[in-house]
């Protein structure tokens, strides 16, 4: 199992990215399932979203650093958490990787995705004109990217549904690079917020952002 990427973001938070390059008895041989788990695994129709759940719970499980059997639950807004470890979690994945975030302190939200061109044809759907209007996302494909998995990661971090991308999250204008930083500003019920994502493209074109923060 190849981690290609290890960070601790802070004394208690963790991040990381798997590449995914074992089969499914590989994966399964590394995880301790119980008849609900089994019941998703039969659910599922192809073999990468098996390969994504399976890698998804075999790098969480690495992260934790434990044989003991990880529960692993979501919550009625399809937000992941765990019944038997004192840590939130995010999970993440796409096309060859998996990422996992853990921490015992924050809620977190982590998302990567394969950059491709056609995100261009959906940027609408995601960003006001405010933001748009901003030259490094506009036609960048690289911003525009950085502000869905910044988005992505907005939500997955709060955990509820009814945040809407476009008229909830707020990309505030940033400086484009292949790490960094960016702001936005979130409507939240309990009023605005203001969060700092992180960001970091891969060498082999994937977008990954992250976020960690407290939920008052």
């Amino acid at each position: 199992m190849p981690v290609v990427y290890n960070k601790n973001i802070d004394e208690r938070s963790v991040l990381a990215i798997w590449k995914i390059e074992e089969t499914e008895a590989e994966l399964l041989a590394g995880l301790q399932l119980r008849q609900h788990e089994w019941d998703i695994i039969t659910s599922f129709n192809n073999g990468k979203r098996l390969l994504h759940w399976l890698s998804t719970r075999l790098l969480l499980r690495t992260l934790l650093n434990t044989a003991e059997y990880i529960d692993c639950q979501f919550d009625e807004d399809g937000k992941p958490y765990l019944t038997n470890f004192d840590y939130k979690i995010s999970l993440s994945h796409s096309y060859d990787y998996a990422a996992v975030m853990i921490s015992k302190d924050y809620a977190v939200g982590v998302d990567i995705e394969l950059i491709k061109h056609k995100i261009k044809s959906i940027k609408h759907k995601f960003l006001n004109d405010v933001e748009l209007a901003q030259k490094q996302i506009g036609d960048n494909t690289d911003g525009l990217y950085v502000c869905w998995c910044a988005k992505e990661a907005i939500y997955k971090w709060h955990g509820k549904k009814g945040l809407e991308f476009k008229q909830h999250i707020h990309i505030k204008p940033f400086k484009l690079k292949n790490e960094g930083d960016l702001n936005a500003l979130v409507e939240l019920p309990s009023g605005t917020r203001e969060l700092t994502v992180h960001y970091f493209k891969t060498k082999d074109g994937y977008m990954l952002g992250y976020v960690k923060a407290p939920i008052r």
